[in-house]
């Protein structure tokens, strides 16, 4: 088997073990907070969108640093730091005594964390740049496997032995990828000179001078702004949906899991299609059909309706990072796959940022409904992008 196909299937599986760790926590942090406590004040609506909010502001910092260094001494040792520098931290936050303590270790986390950017840089790097559809739709496939198996398990565990044991689950599924980095993936890496290295700034200037970079990372932003607003606010909604009853936990993680195993089902088969007909078509499409199946969601009366929306939801999701990455990795310069993706984490992050935020203050200030509306409005925007990015792939080169 050649190297970067058995990287490819071996990396499959660490970024479902990674992936299904970190969502393990994911569906129950708001109620999390709500039962360490909040030692200064504050709503609990706030807090949950800081703890949020933290995360991804230290990964938006971090990632495009983490990404030159992969570019220069290789994308494998990134791999291995941001899977066991995880462990550790995520088992510190089940000793968590308040919302405080939980948000300080949520923002260490997103400075050593980001196994995701590691991986698709090391796979976009190996793979053949006419498989680059098919390698990275296998990535985000074990991605949001893992995002899908997370949150049912995160949410049985939850309401039956507590929250905090899910850290110390997550903690060892982010161990045993670590170490199957370390024993099974191989890098065949060759330094660039020392002499010949761009300097940081420079390197990412060129980076964005590249043709169509620019509109990839904007409708990056957004798709990330809008698949994350709603996750704040999901357990708090399904309880405003149920009423307090036991079993909120579960049904969040069962919303959010649908979603996340049809955004593995679409990742793989969008990715080959848009190898065939084109990147920008697949990503117009699933930016329209992600608009569409949010533009009902404000108005759901039962938890049921709304996890069939998130499902058909998760279809788009597959097709939307999949083609944005592909058509990253197809427009950025030879040998800058790791500052590439480490720039996309970094915007990713950038509206996991906002988001929280944002939900928390549409949900104070209109209800949580309206998180629901706002987000379809973001997925308006992006396929108004999508197809300039689509129409700007269909001119012929001059």
């Amino acid at each position: 088997m050649v190297l970067w196909r058995r990287n490819l299937y071996i990396l499959f599986g660490v970024q479902f073990l990674a992936l299904a760790g970190f969502s393990i926590v994911m569906p129950f942090l708001p109620l999390y907070i709500k039962e360490i406590g909040i030692a200064s004040g504050g709503s609990i609506e706030f807090w949950s969108g800081l703890v949020f909010s933290s995360q991804a502001l230290a990964m938006m910092i971090s990632a495009p640093i983490w990404g030159v260094i992969a570019d220069r001494y290789g994308r494998k040792p990134m791999l291995v730091r941001a899977s066991l520098g995880g462990a550790i931290l995520l088992a510190a936050m089940g000793f968590a005594q308040s919302a405080e303590q939980l948000t300080l270790l949520r923002f260490l986390q997103g400075f050593v964390t980001g196994t995701v950017p590691a991986a698709n840089a090391l796979v976009a790097a190996t793979a053949p740049k006419e498989r680059t559809g098919e390698a990275l739709g296998m990535i985000q496939m074990g991605v949001w496997t893992g995002i899908a198996i997370g949150p049912l398990i995160g949410g049985v565990i939850g309401d039956t032995l507590g929250f905090r044991e899910c850290f110390w689950i997550t903690a060892s599924l982010l161990t045993m990828s670590g170490f199957a980095v370390i024993f099974w993936v191989h890098e065949e890496f060759e330094p660039v000179k020392k002499s010949e290295r761009p300097k940081l700034l420079a390197g990412f200037q060129s980076l964005l001078k590249a043709s169509g970079m620019i509109p990839l990372y904007t409708g990056a932003f957004l798709q990330s702004l809008g698949r994350t607003l709603v996750f704040p606010i999901a357990a708090l909604f399904v309880m405003e949906l149920m009423g307090p009853v036991p079993g909120v936990a579960t049904v969040t993680g069962i919303a959010l899991g649908s979603r996340a195993v049809t955004g593995s089902l679409s990742a793989i088969w969008l990715g080959k299609l848009g190898d065939r007909i084109g990147h920008g078509k697949t990503l117009f499409g699933a930016f329209i059909a992600g608009m569409i199946c949010y533009i009902p969601q404000p108005f759901v009366t039962d938890a049921w309706q709304l996890v069939i929306l998130q499902a058909l939801t998760g279809l788009a999701d597959g097709g939307i990072l999949t083609g944005i990455g592909s058509l990253m990795n197809l427009r950025a310069p030879s040998g800058t796959q790791g500052a590439t993706f480490g720039l996309y984490a970094s915007v990713n992050s950038a509206g996991r940022c906002v988001a929280p935020m944002l939900a928390a203050g549409l949900a104070i200030w209109f209800g949580l409904r309206s998180v629901f509306g706002a987000t379809a409005v973001i997925y308006a925007i992006a396929a108004l992008l999508a197809l300039y990015i689509k129409r700007s792939d269909e001119m012929p080169a001059i």
